[in-house]
């Protein structure tokens, strides 16, 4: 994570640069009718298929004010401390999950999903683990990923799995971590990979937020090699910690975008702004929702009171719990979205069809039930005009009969189920500038392999492959 605890506290640089104007980060919406509205962050930000969370301390899951406010506004939790490092393996071999138990059950019994935070960290590392070196620590390494995955796994959103690896000018930390070798980051996603197939691995760190900034251009770097190589990696987590000279900038949304384009889920992770700016916390709000693959924002916090950065007011509540004019900010640009009406087509769009980049062949749903869940086939359709596939004027993919698709399945050469998903905004597939498909959520871009017209076709996660993209026809 990016915030330490009060023993391990870390200077971050300043970054340069204006606040972004609200016009220019594209928050100027129309609030629907009040009758519409969501009067939680949790449920205004589920409108648009997105989570707004926050992070969680089990010290103070005593206190009635601070749980009251956590339970009804958010809808994903962070343990800020308790699953680190040093809480889950005090001792080597010695796990212990009763603090991160402790916020997941709390969580998951009010219906609250959970994000991990964080298994590889060159902070908040047990003493033991910090004496070791080379070969040693990279075993431990792995050894605490399988140990602490094995314990919550099937049972988490997502992993932070590597957190705050590189320096401000774009190259790797000096850590013990690095010390084991340059491929250490690319041993802990696939060891998580293998102890939980399910969860999705994300890259977490601070100071990525500006596209031009050295550090966000190296993460972006490692990003990309990762997806050609088909290193498993799922999401990028951006801190966003907006303190002092550390402001919104004006280029965050395409960070998010550029981020996205790769094939990997970006959210919003430990969200904090200096005085809490109600420009800076529309602004980067409304950049979220305007990248499809922005799936949700976590303020690192619930009261003023409870934040690392307490002397500089920096989240939606005030110390004694009451909503401050960010709080509203941030609503009412989670608001301006909407409900998705999963009845109502998809407008038309200037796409025609979707071809395999090689094959030649576009996809077709033949015979399928637009009930949601309902499992469809794909097979090759020669070109008929009733089985081809449009773009919306959202970029979104639909099908002849306004069916978008969602994907089931886990790991590259694992088979992916097609269903008819009613619309739903969470599982619909967007064509990226680079000719792939990807889901919105899933990250997974598709594949066609079979032979001939008429035959069953297979789709498969393909890890941005160019042999396996797909075109407008």
């Amino acid at each position: 994570m990016a915030a330490p605890s009060p023993r391990s506290p870390r200077l971050r640089l300043l970054l340069s640069g204006a606040v972004a104007a609200l016009t220019a980060a594209g928050v100027i919406a129309v609030m629907p009718n009040a009758s519409a509205a969501e009067s939680t962050l949790g449920a205004a930000a589920a409108q648009s298929g997105r989570y707004f969370g926050t992070a969680i301390a089990a010290s103070r899951l005593g206190n009635s004010a601070y749980t009251t406010i956590a339970a009804r506004e958010f809808n994903m939790i962070t343990a800020e401390n308790e699953m680190k490092p040093d809480a889950t393996q005090p001792n080597r071999g010695q796990f212990n999950f009763s603090s991160g138990d402790q916020i997941y059950n709390w969580a998951t019994q009010r219906g609250l999903k959970v994000r991990g935070h964080t298994l590889a960290w060159h902070a908040q590392q047990p003493g033991w683990m910090q004496s070791l070196s080379g070969s040693s620590l990279r075993q431990a390494m792995i050894d605490h990923i399988n140990g602490v995955m094995a314990h919550y796994k099937g049972k988490l959103a997502a992993w932070d799995v590597v957190n705050e690896a590189f320096n401000e000018d774009g190259s790797r930390r000096s850590s013990n971590l690095q010390g084991t070798g340059n491929d250490w980051i690319e041993v802990a996603f696939r060891t998580a990979r293998n102890a939980d197939p399910s969860v999705k691995l994300c890259y977490n760190d601070y100071n990525i937020e500006n596209w031009s900034y050295g550090k966000t251009q190296g993460v972006y770097n490692m990003i990309r090699d990762f997806k050609s190589r088909g290193v498993p990696i799922d999401c990028v987590g951006l801190q966003t910690h907006f303190t002092g000279g550390s402001s919104l900038p004006g280029n965050f949304q395409s960070t998010l975008s550029s981020f996205a384009a790769l094939g990997v889920d970006v959210a919003l992770t430990e969200v904090d702004v200096t005085n809490a700016s109600t420009s800076q916390y529309a602004g980067l709000t409304q950049a979220c929702l305007n990248v499809p693959r922005c799936i949700g924002i976590t303020v690192w916090g619930v009261r003023d009171s409870d934040s690392w950065r307490s002397s500089e007011s920096p989240l939606l509540f005030d110390g004694n719990g009451n909503k401050k004019a960010a709080y509203s900010s941030v609503l009412n640009v989670l608001n301006s979205t909407g409900p998705t009406n999963p009845t109502t087509p998809p407008p038309s769009g200037n796409g025609t069809r979707i071809l395999g980049a090689q094959s030649g062949r576009c996809v077709d749903v033949p015979g399928s039930s637009q009930n949601n869940g309902t499992r469809v086939q794909l097979y090759d359709c020669n070109g008929q005009s009733n089985q081809q596939w449009t773009l919306t004027s959202s970029k979104q993919l639909t099908v002849y009969g306004s069916r978008c698709l969602d994907a089931a399945g886990s790991g590259n050469g694992s088979a992916v189920q097609i269903y008819s998903c009613n619309g739903q905004t969470n599982q619909q597939w967007n064509v990226n500038s680079n000719g792939t498909i990807t889901g919105v959520q899933s990250g997974r871009c598709l594949d066609v392999w079979g032979t001939g017209n008429g035959q069953q076709v297979q789709l498969y996660d393909c890890n941005g492959q160019a042999n396996q993209r797909f075109s407008l026809g």
